[in-house]
């Protein structure tokens, strides 16, 4: 199998010593393993600084859509009404979560480069007393914009809303201080900027909320609150838990300390995204978000002007040299994106710029 890197929104590449801790089999009731998982919680509570007094962590089974819809089917009842802030495909989703477990939803939609506006959500709230749950996406891959959580935060807290948040693609690569920005609930997972591999989300929790959802779940092995309650016993799964992908994601957390922190990954991220969008740049190729918006995670481009090439085209010659990118998801425009989270360093945005550059070369030379 030919080997190439990920410049993707997750899965990403891990290093090898995060893959080589997937070698060991390990059972699920034994006591170090799930000391693993306790230690794991504890970790997460730090890297979102919050006390244990107040919020808990807890995993689940799947991927980050399991984690939303883990959140929005557990503790949104059937007399609460939940506004959705959506400006991308993943807020969108959380729509289409709603409406499948039949919960009362509204939904503020803004246009993919543009960032759900605070005050306007407050407005929202003044005219509706009957939504009691605001939920939107921080870094919304499908542009690769970064929403003001923390300002809509601040705006649902003085309303005396909850607020939820999915930070899959952004927590442990940006640094949120989840109290302080009025966050209730949080979603993550564990092959994002922590850097591990696919197989479970994360929830982090205001517990009295999430003491208050009790009965209130849509579904039996999305039940948040019962998942609490069994992993605060012990640390065990209420059901069978990915062993491989919690030891993985344990490495992980260590080589996240190992590197200085979120402060030196987001760092490292922002360094890939600035040389990422020069390197472009210079090729004629320029991103969708504008500057004030864009995230460190993925970016958007634009086709350069006059290309007659495909997305395959471009795709294939890249990878076919050691770098997979991902295609453009907004509607409006012919685009394609490039991640820079993971094991990923300038010298990977180098190369790739490089390639890119020889396939506009070689690609404009065969249609001349």
């Amino acid at each position: 199998m030919k080997l190439y890197k990920l410049l993707t929104p997750g899965p990403l590449t891990t290093t090898d010593t995060v893959k080589q801790q997937m070698l060991f089999d390990h059972c699920t009731w034994d006591d170090d393993y799930k000391q693993i998982t306790q230690e794991i919680r504890k970790e997460l509570l730090e890297l979102a600084h919050v006390s244990s007094d107040e919020y808990t962590a807890v995993l689940m089974q799947g991927s980050g859509s399991f984690g939303v819809e883990s959140v929005l089917t557990s503790v949104i009842g059937t007399s609460d009404e939940l506004l959705i802030c959506a400006n991308g495909a993943y807020g969108e989703r959380m729509a289409d979560i709603a409406q499948h477990a039949g919960l009362k939803y509204h939904m503020y939609s803004e246009h993919y480069n543009q960032v759900p506006n605070a005050q306007k959500i407050g407005e929202m709230l003044d005219a509706d007393p009957a939504i009691t749950h605001v939920s939107m996406v921080h870094s919304e891959t499908t542009s690769g914009i970064l929403n003001d959580i923390e300002a809509v935060g601040r705006v649902v807290r003085e309303k005396g809303r909850v607020f939820i948040v999915d930070a899959m693609s952004s927590f442990g690569g940006v640094d949120i201080p989840v109290k302080d920005w009025g966050i209730d609930f949080i979603i993550s997972s564990a092959n994002k900027c922590i850097q591990g591999v696919p197989g479970f989300s994360f929830v982090i929790a205001r517990m009295d909320l999430l003491e208050q959802s009790a009965g209130k779940a849509r579904s039996l092995s999305l039940d948040l609150y019962d998942q609490w309650k069994t992993m605060e016993a012990d640390g065990k799964w209420r059901f069978t838990s990915p062993t491989h992908v919690v030891l993985a994601f344990a490495q992980a957390m260590k080589e996240l300390r190992e590197e200085g922190g979120i402060q030196a990954r987001n760092r490292r991220y922002r360094e890939n995204n600035r040389l990422l969008i020069e390197r472009m740049g210079e090729l004629g190729i320029h991103p969708y978000i504008d500057s004030t918006h864009q995230g460190p995670i993925i970016t958007t481009f634009f086709y350069p002007e006059d290309c007659h090439f495909t997305f395959s085209q471009m795709y294939d010659y890249i990878k076919d040299r050691g770098y997979a990118i991902y295609p453009g998801k907004v509607t409006e425009a012919e685009t394609f994106r490039i991640g820079n989270i993971g094991e990923i360093y300038p010298e990977d945005i180098e190369k790739v710029c490089a390639l890119m550059k020889n396939f506009l070369e070689e690609y404009n030379h065969e249609e001349n």
